[in-house]
């Protein structure tokens, strides 16, 4: 069972996504938030597999959240999906920053939603390529220099391979298809992918992206 925790100050917002998600056998929201600190009471509380955020909420908004989230190691298994009307918006880069594992849009369809609360319970991809585009875009002037260097000497701890898989994940692929790119197998590029992220203190794939801009290992506009 996927426990997923709603957080959001608009009640009929939340009403129709728990509505949507309790229709599921395999998804139980367990609690529901209308701001960013009583999100991280009840997370630890809890301990959802998913949280889905707001992102623009009163007093303590969805990054802010995210961060105190991402920071205490008693939540290191919840993934924080940000939710935002704006679609990418300059929000959503901090967002990931902080440590959540993507984004929705708030009118995203129903298949969609659970899809994602699927894939973000299991720690998988949740950028997918045109989501991956839209970030490549915010990096066209290119990443502050103090980011820039610190994530390019953060890249030497990686292996040829794990360097490899980490470029290919910011290019918005899924572990499957890392493996069919490298020739390897599912499990090898999730051990590639794993590994990178453990090397490099990144919390879910979302930051191994930033950071594979950030450091310049994948150059925006580049194949």
């Amino acid at each position: 069972m996927i426990r997923v925790l709603l957080v959001d100050d608009q009640p009929l917002l939340r009403s129709a996504f728990r509505a949507l998600l309790d229709l599921e056998d395999d998804l139980e929201v367990v609690a529901e938030a209308g701001d960013g600190a009583q999100a991280v009471a009840l997370a630890r509380e809890h301990l959802p597999d998913v949280a889905l955020v707001d992102i623009q909420m009163p007093g303590v908004d969805g990054i802010e959240a995210t961060r105190r989230i991402a920071a205490d190691p008693a939540l290191a298994g919840v993934h924080v999906v940000i939710l935002t009307s704006y679609g990418f918006d300059e929000y959503v880069l901090d967002a990931l920053r902080a440590g959540a594992a993507g984004f929705l849009v708030k009118d995203v369809v129903p298949e969609d939603l659970l899809h994602a609360v699927r894939v973000a319970a299991r720690g998988d991809a949740l950028l997918a390529p045109a989501i991956t585009r839209r970030l490549i875009d915010r990096y066209v002037r290119g990443p502050a220099p103090d980011r820039a260097s610190a994530g390019a000497a953060a890249l030497t701890s990686l292996t040829d391979r794990e360097r490899e898989a980490v470029a290919l994940v910011a290019h918005g692929l899924s572990n499957d298809e890392v493996a069919a790119h490298m020739v390897i197998s599912p499990l090898t590029a999730k051990t590639h992918v794993n590994r990178a992220m453990t090397k490099l203190h990144a919390r879910d794939r979302g930051q191994l992206v930033v950071l594979a801009y950030e450091s310049g290992l994948v150059v925006p506009g580049g194949a």
